[in-house]
């Protein structure tokens, strides 16, 4: 065990990780020359499209020093702020950690979020300063920043850079020499962290484990502790660059479980892997509860597809740990379910999984955050959907969730980020400088603002330059109410949002314009209206098709052609009354946007 050491790296996105991975890849052998591709261990094509991590990844590898051979398990992870609960995974998992900072961009919101997880952990910080290579690095100013933050001294920080390889050695050479070997003893009884799952369509679910207590071998029967369900380890080995298949696995080592587990959710992730003749006394404390903040709900385009969708569903939830969901209908679209999401770039990631990896078209619903709506008679309802809200008669107050946001800009910005946030109806706690030039503001605000746009807008003020973290901080009561979409008179559901009474007009008003210019002209007319119970507080109207009936009227009496109007009105209402809208996807995903 003095020879295995653990660690992850953690950084914001962007920071270069994925690369810095990559040479030490390349510097240990661990992939052959021809083996080696750029972000070797982002391997979704997603990840590679958009240059983000979204999957954290295991990868052993062995270095020789000082005579020595030491086996060092890499748990990469990703850093943008929806992805946070799959660092939390990796963090448990680990003693060390590599704190990777950009020189030329410095300290972000994710990067402090990030490392004050692995310290409440008790991990060892081993701090390194990337794209020193770059014309415009600063590596002394952020330097300064990294030793205000954690405390270290000049020395400890390591010059590296991911691309031309500097500094690689160096960090290989710390990871041994500061990161400590794990602690465990190999003849307790097997006490093993499952951090990680995957679906494998030919062999069942992979399990990925981090062993802590005693040891296990290839045939052993293994129970899972929370699930109580017992199987045969029929294949373990560690996670080279391929799979590698071993008799034994002991304590300080990861590894990976195949035997056969077809069903989805009996596998969790934060469970405890044990023997069953000789199981350990506590299972092992997982990390915690995922907390969604974004709800949404995601239909099948043809509602046949529906039980194909829930299969779907639950095999990208092995994958995606922090993917919540639980059925429900609605009366536009039919059944599906309603999801939680950590936010909205994880609530797009996962539509597009669903599209690429398993083939089936979703329309996703408006997304809302949880309400809590307090009753006359002194109950308490958790609203996830506009649909589950109570009629207003009965409602008391509704309470909505409060974040607190850490926004870390230029100061060129600042004044614009403030407006941003007023707007947003968000409140000023803290303004900190932490060098000249660079302004660390914290904002109290409603989630529900932020669930939309409020990224996008916060990235175009900034020019790309803020970044945001934010942390739930409790419910508070606002003055909130259900905006209805009617067509025709008829209520859309998956269009309802809840919103702030004194948004509510202009929300209305420009859901309605939208719609306008998305919905299909029809043989009839139709009226778009949003509304709060029954009153209508905005109203656009889709004119109707026409044919032309008396174009083959050339001449005689006026009443001929009248005759012929009339006829048309009669039966324009009629099909006004049976006709059906079809409302396209586009109109869904264009609330999402509707500033755009």
């Amino acid at each position: 065990m003095d020879h295995i050491r653990n660690f992850c790296i953690i950084a914001h996105i962007d920071h270069g990780k994925s690369t810095l991975a990559d040479r030490l890849l390349e510097t240990t052998s661990t992939v052959s020359k021809r083996e080696m591709q750029e972000q070797l261990l982002d391997n979704m094509d997603l990840e590679r499209e958009r240059g983000i991590t979204i999957k954290s990844h295991a990868i052993q590898m062995e270095y020789l020093f000082e005579g020595k051979k030491y086996i060092l398990n890499l748990i990469d992870t990703p850093g943008h702020v929806d992805f946070s609960y799959e660092v939390s995974r990796s963090i448990a998992a680990c003693e060390g950690a590599l704190l990777i900072v950009d020189s030329s961009q410095g300290i972000e919101a994710q990067t402090i979020s990030n490392l004050y997880l692995a310290l409440e952990n008790d991990l060892e910080i081993i701090p390194v300063l990337n794209k020193i290579d770059l014309s415009h690095a600063r590596p002394d100013e952020v330097a300064d920043e990294i030793i205000d933050l954690i405390g270290c001294q000049k020395e400890d920080i390591i010059h590296a850079s991911g691309k031309t390889g500097i500094g690689v050695e160096e960090i290989l050479k710390a990871i041994v020499n500061r990161v400590p070997p794990p602690k465990g003893n190999p003849d307790e009884p097997l006490q093993a962290l499952i951090f990680d799952s995957v679906f494998n369509s030919f062999r069942g679910i992979e399990v990925y484990f981090r062993v802590i207590n005693g040891k296990i071998n290839k045939g052993d029967r293994v129970k899972f502790y929370n699930t109580g369900k017992v199987y045969d380890a029929d294949e373990i080995g560690v996670l080279k660059f391929k799979q590698e298949k071993k008799d034994t696995i002991s304590a300080g080592n990861v590894g990976y479980l195949i035997s056969g587990i077809k069903v989805a959710s009996e596998v969790k992730v934060g469970d405890t892997i044990t023997h069953e003749k000789n199981p350990c006394l506590n299972p092992i404390k997982g990390f915690e509860n995922v907390k969604p903040m974004v709800f949404a709900g995601i239909y099948p385009v043809e509602t046949s597809e529906f039980e194909e969708l829930r299969a779907s569903i639950e095999k990208l939830q092995l994958n995606d740990a922090s993917l919540v969901w639980e059925p429900e209908t609605s009366a536009a679209l039919g059944f599906g379910f309603r999801c939680g999401f950590l936010g909205m770039l994880h609530m797009e990631i996962v539509q597009e999984r669903l599209e690429r990896e398993f083939d089936m078209t979703v329309i996703t619903t408006v997304p809302s955050v949880q309400f809590y709506a307090h009753t006359n008679r002194g109950g308490k309802i958790t609203v996830n959907a506009p649909s589950e809200l109570p009629d207003p008669t009965l409602i008391d107050y509704l309470e909505e969730p409060f974040i607190s946001a850490d926004i870390i800009t230029k100061s060129d910005y600042i004044g614009s980020i403030i407006s941003l946030c007023m707007d947003k109806r968000g409140i000023l706690k803290k303004q900190n400088y932490l060098t000249t030039d660079r302004v660390e503001l914290q904002f109290e605000m409603p989630l529900a603002e932020i669930v939309f746009d409020f990224f996008d807008k916060l990235k175009t003020i900034s020019r790309g330059y803020a970044s945001l973290d934010y942390e739930l901080i409790g419910y508070q009561t606002s003055k909130l109410v259900k905006l209805d979409i009617r067509l025709n008179g008829d209520v859309v559901d998956a269009l309802s949002a809840v919103v702030h009474r004194d948004k509510a007009y202009e929300w209305g008003k420009r859901i309605c314009e939208k719609l306008r210019e998305l919905l299909p002209r029809q043989q009839f007319e139709i009226a778009i209206q949003a509304s709060i119970g029954t009153k209508v507080i905005a109203r656009e109207t889709v004119k109707a098709l026409r044919k032309n009936v008396i174009a083959k009227c050339y001449g005689g009496d006026i009443t001929r052609k009248r005759k012929l109007l009339e006829k048309q009105k009669k039966g324009k209402k009629r099909m006004r009354q049976v006709g059906n809208v079809e409302i396209p996807q586009e109109a869904f995903m264009a609330v999402l946007k509707l500033d755009s």
